[in-house]
């Protein structure tokens, strides 16, 4: 033992005398390492580390099946799935609960926005979260017409009602009604979505459980397993599937359940499995880069190797002591690595909203550490292996003389350049398609024109305007107000803007050639003025005007591919549609706007929708629409309020005057927040412009690491071989064509390495199909750009450090010889 801490203080003591060498290790390790810990700690989180709640591995969603065996995607169900497996699913407890939304509540005399969910009565007790005070929801809470509960975070307990013990009991106004809060979840309790509070569910089959709207968690009982659980979930009928597979013929579908933390991040495992991977390719790289540092340091001291060995001491001796110096560079690279793994870890999470994140949240815990600490150990393994091998190869005569060949360390360091532009053409690749993939999205026609507008939002799921007199006065009032701000050219509401998911409801055709035919379809509720807002150009027949009233004709605006796609190629306009009994003409045609993906193929599509005016919209429907979608006001303004800027961006001075236009129709609803549509456009591209500007700064990384490599093979090269090119420039070779002889190792490697790359890329990129949308995965213009800036690069990188060959006096040379 004290032979190896002696052996330790002289590796220190060696490091020492060459600080640069040290530094350089160093920082490499730290930077490579840092990296491969912070998105190690997102994959951990997200597929890796158990979930914060009792037995989670027993803890699953339901997902969708196809006949292929695949579990592809979570699923929502309809009320009547839902009845029939708390019905004939024996082998789990299962609850059911809707997606978070807004709710306006009172505390301090004050209205405010929260996140709010409404989860079934055994939702807590599947997930094993037991109240810090209080109770879960009972059955007959859980029941229409049942008393009226809530549950709250202890966030919002504290926020709000400042921590009062003696709020269990009393009743609080939430959506402008009392409910009485029955529980407040403790301080750590973490669950799947980001709610601030919960209330009963109360699932039916009509209404709103007769569409997919239900998600379901399931906690498997005793002695009962997955496979049971499943063989039961996939004899069910669900009407959703029913339809799917009238749709795709030859195709089924089934329910499973499969563990939580994948449903749960069912969206987000592939890209932190890119992102894992490309960390992994830095890693490589940054070790390909050190172990030929190594190896022209082994080079230069081979004389040294070569008088220890003469004086008796043992290969294995010299062998570990190269060892130890590299272990102690990884230790110093390693606790840097920590350091900017962190510092990156919380780039990361400030960047992320929590809703892509898994309930325990992100951290260097642990498990991170043990992993940082087998990166370390197996990054100091992997740059001093080679150089190990090297050095048994010493020869200790030819190395006393000063005339050891340096052919074999070169092939070598060739080997490893190759290797590092291979790595480095398959990141730049998949970097570029998603570049490539980002800006095609973010340049894709709108269908409307975004700059000048404001929108703000507010939850109209209240007991105050659950009647149409109400609600109706509130949107004259409001638009009113705010068409009277100076400088607005056009005011209107909707019940959702182009880039959102619009409400999914059935209409059927009434005349034509699919009378008779249910199509779903996007409804969107407006009121007159919305189109001019936004300026969705009308493509034939009306607007809607004012005179569109409850007792008028019913009225319907379609987009184009609502058009196109269920009213033939004839004129629309005046052709009819059905929907809750009542015949609705259509009085227009207007653009397609592009909106979010949600289960759709691509990121941001066209779906047919038709529009209706609010004042026509079933009273029932406008509740219901409430409860998932918060409508928006839009204001379009002739030009920046006062000094604001132009290009779709938020526009300056509106939103005081927006929320004062708003206070003036209701003073206590609360606004949730103020979007202009490229805060709207931004929100939908988040997960995909995060994911392309980490890969983009990893493949940066690895471009600089490659040039690097590139940059130290051709300087060593150049020291190596001055005797060599002032020789043959004595002979008559001109300093161009020595240069040339130098840097030709480079680009031999270069050249391999991108040949190497570009057929790695190939497989490459058809992991990351899934992730692109309107490129194609071998896209020949990513590939070529790709490749012209890695040699262009490379080409620098192995030309500069020829430049001290003009400084060889040939005849000094000759004079030495």
């Amino acid at each position: 033992m004290s032979a190896m801490f002696r052996d330790l203080g002289y590796a220190v003591r060696r490091l020492r005398k060459n600080p640069g060498f040290a530094m350089v290790v160093i920082l490499t390790l730290a930077v490579s390492i840092g990296a491969n810990t912070a998105i190690f700690s997102l994959l951990d989180a997200m597929v890796l580390r158990p979930l914060p709640y009792p037995r989670p591995e027993r803890l699953g969603g339901l997902m969708m099946k196809r006949i292929s065996g695949q579990a592809n995607q979570p699923v929502r169900i309809d009320g009547e799935t839902w009845r029939q497996i708390e019905s004939n699913v024996s082998t789990v407890d299962a609850a059911t609960f809707s997606a978070t939304g807004g709710v306006n509540l009172e505390a301090d005399n004050q209205a405010q926005y929260v996140h709010g969910q409404r989860v079934s009565a055994r939702y807590f007790d599947v997930l094993g979260i037991r109240p810090l005070l209080g109770r879960s929801f009972t059955e007959a809470e859980d029941t229409k017409g049942g008393p009226r509960a809530v549950i709250l975070s202890y966030g919002l307990w504290q926020k709000s009602f400042h921590g009062d013990t003696n709020l269990l009991g009393q009743a609080i106004r939430l959506k402008s009604v009392p409910y009485t809060v029955i529980g407040i979840l403790p301080e750590n309790a973490r669950t799947p979505s980001a709610a601030e509070l919960w209330t009963s569910l109360r699932p039916s089959t009509s209404d709103e459980g007769g569409g997919d709207n239900y998600s379901v968690i399931v906690r498997l009982k005793d002695r009962a397993g997955w496979q049971e659980a499943n063989a039961q979930l996939s004899r069910l009928q669900s009407v959703t599937f029913r339809a799917l597979e009238k749709q795709r013929p030859g195709e089924h579908f089934s329910l499973c359940a499969v563990p939580l933390q994948e449903g749960l991040t069912a969206g987000t495992r592939t890209p932190v499995s890119i992102l894992m991977a490309a960390v992994g390719f830095i890693l490589l790289i940054a070790c390909a880069n050190l172990a030929g540092l190594a190896l022209v340091r082994i080079g230069r001291k081979e004389a040294e190797i070569a008088t220890w060995l003469a004086l008796g001491v043992t290969r294995w001796a010299i062998l570990r002591q190269f060892w130890l110096e590299s272990l102690v560079l990884a230790v110093l690279g390693g606790g840097a690595a920590l350091l900017v793994g962190s510092v990156s870890l919380e780039l990361l999470t400030t960047r992320i909203p929590n809703v892509f994140l898994a309930p325990g949240g992100v951290s260097l815990d642990f498990r991170v550490l043990l992993f940082t600490a087998a990166v370390t150990i197996s990054a100091s393994v992997l740059f001093g292996l080679l150089p190990a091998i090297r050095m048994r190869r010493v020869d200790v005569r030819t190395s006393m003389a000063n005339r050891g060949s340096h052919a074999g360390s070169a092939r070598l360091r060739y080997g490893l350049i190759t290797g590092e532009v291979a790595l480095t053409i398959v990141l730049l690749t998949t970097a570029g398609l998603l570049i490539r993939t980002l800006i095609y999205l973010e340049t894709l026609p709108p269908g409307f024109n975004s700059v000048n507008v404001m929108t703000a939002k507010a939850s109209l799921d209240d007991a105050r305007y659950n009647m149409q007199a109400p609600f109706l006065r509130l949107l004259d009032r409001s638009v009113a107000a705010m068409r009277a701000i100076p400088g607005v050219e056009a005011a209107a509401v909707g019940l959702n803007v182009p880039y959102e998911r619009a409400l999914n409801y059935g209409v059927q055709i009434a005349d034509g050639a699919q009378t008779g035919q249910w199509h779903m379809t996007e409804l969107i509720y407006v009121t007159p003025g919305y189109f001019t807002a936004l300026q969705i150009p009308l493509q034939a027949g009306r607007p809607f005007l004012d005179s569109d009233t409850p007792s008028s004709q019913f009225v319907a605006i379609v987009n184009a591919s609502f058009a196109r796609a269920y009213l033939g190629r004839g004129n629309a306009v005046g052709r009819h549609l059905r929907s809750d009994g009542n015949t609705i003409e259509v009085v227009g045609v207007v653009g397609d706007v592009v909106v979010s993906p949600g289960f759709s193929a691509g990121p941001m599509t066209s779906e047919p929708a038709f529009y209706v005016p609010a004042t026509q919209m079933p009273t029932q429907l406008v509740n219901l629409s409430h409860v998932w979608f918060q409508p928006s006001w839009i204001v379009r303004t002739k030009g920046p309020v006062r000094g604001g800027a132009v290009g779709g961006g938020p526009v300056a001075g509106a939103t005081r005057q927006m929320q004062q236009a708003l206070a003036s129709a209701d003073p206590d609803l609360p606004i949730s927040g103020f979007y202009s549509m490229k805060d709207i456009l931004a929100d939908v591209l988040l997960l995909r412009r995060v994911e392309a500007g980490l890969l983009t700064t990893l493949a940066g990384l690895a471009l600089m690491l490659s040039a690097i490599g590139i940059y130290g093979l051709v300087s060593s090269l150049v020291n190596q071989r001055t005797r060599e090119l002032g020789i043959r420039m004595a002979l008559g070779c001109t300093v161009r064509g020595a240069m040339l002889e130098a840097s030709r190792g480079g680009f031999g490697a270069t050249g391999t390495g991108v040949m190497a790359g570009l057929l790695l890329s190939w497989s490459a990129a058809r992991v990351v199909r899934s992730q692109l949308f309107g490129i194609r995965a071998y896209d020949p213009l990513t590939m070529a750009g790709v490749t012209a800036l890695l040699v262009l690069v490379a080409a620098v990188a192995a030309i500069l450090p020829t430049f001290r060959i003009t400084r060889i006096d040939p005849a000094q040379t000759l004079r030495s010889e």
